[in-house]
């Protein structure tokens, strides 16, 4: 049996090595409650398809989204930049909408493909009552919302959600994808939009392919919404610059295997504080967020702190 000291020391070597481990743990993870307070404050806030979707309440959100009125709205809260969602239109204009079809939420039928830009911008938007009662938006391009971007002092971050799957043309639905990387470079050159302050999202690998040619200096995002292990490994491979994930894959262990393969990552939705609390807690570099104000309210930053986005991290930088 050993000695009453021997023990002791062993003992007391063990508690050592746990308490080692445990700190090196806790740096690696959390970090201290300073460190945390650090890497929040980097977040990126950036408005959820401008303002978000249409809500009733938590916020009540009377403006569709990726309108020019859901941006402005975002924006004149404080958020450092918006998210808005492209598609290419019949004469191969990139356009603002979101979802697949025209009758979801305008006055108009079948896809934004199939219409030509003129005609899209006459579309007003629908979304019933009591939405329709305080907005009377009409479909934008994306050369409006650069336009008015330009405007601003400083031009703030965009990221540019492309939605390339045409649900009007199943049997080929990426088949337009090519003009549509075209058509982007030719904007943002044409706006001089600076190119650390875009990121470019799409779940085509074929578009991230041909945007590192097109515009080799913007960074590219890989989003994932399902099959999240599956298609890791493909941001990787791509070497994209982020990963963008709804927030019911924001989790832990996605982070950290995200945060090991060197990539960003890029949380969109939420609305309820108890959310917003949850998504930064995981330490992402950006979440593009439907609750501007309550997001940075639960950052501690105040609207007019924020108005002006010249200090607002870029995203490939922040980390």
């Amino acid at each position: 049996m050993p000695e009453p000291y021997a023990v002791v020391r062993r003992v007391c070597w063990l508690i050592g090595v746990l308490c080692w481990a445990m700190a090196a743990c806790s740096r690696q993870v959390g970090g201290s409650s300073a460190n945390r307070a650090t890497n929040q404050a980097a977040v990126q806030v950036i408005g959820h398809a401008g303002s978000g979707f249409f809500t009733p309440i938590n916020p009540f959100n009377p403006l569709p989204p990726s309108s020019l009125a859901g941006v402005a709205k975002a924006l004149g809260a404080g958020a450092d930049g918006v998210e808005v969602d492209v598609q290419l239109s019949h004469d191969s204009i990139p356009v603002l909408y979101h979802d697949a079809e025209l009758q979801s939420m305008t006055n108009g039928q079948g896809c934004v493909s199939q219409h030509t830009a003129a005609a899209l911008k006459q579309l007003s938007y629908r979304g019933g009552p009591p939405y329709d009662w305080f907005q009377k938006e009409r479909v934008a391009t994306l050369e409006q919302l650069l336009q008015e971007l330009s405007k601003r002092p400083t031009f703030p971050h965009l990221h540019l959600d492309l939605h390339e799957g045409d649900a009007c043309q199943p049997q080929q639905p990426y088949v337009r994808s090519p003009v549509l990387v075209r058509a982007l470079g030719r904007l943002l050159r044409q706006y001089q939009v600076p190119a650390e302050r875009v990121l470019i999202v799409t779940e085509h690998v074929p578009s991230l392919r041909q945007f590192k040619t097109e515009l080799p200096d913007v960074a590219l995002g890989l989003e994932i919404t399902d099959e999240f292990r599956e298609r890791l490994p493909v941001a990787a491979v791509e070497g994209v610059q982020a990963v963008v994930l709804p927030k019911r894959l924001g989790t832990p262990e996605h982070v950290a295997l995200a945060r090991s393969a060197g990539l960003q990552v890029v949380l969109f939705g939420g609305r309820s504080p108890k959310t917003m609390r949850r998504l930064l807690a995981l330490q992402p570099d950006a979440v593009e967020v439907d609750n501007v104000p309550q997001m940075l309210k639960q950052l501690g930053r105040s609207r007019v702190q924020h108005t002006n986005t010249a200090n607002a991290p870029n995203l490939t930088s922040v980390r």
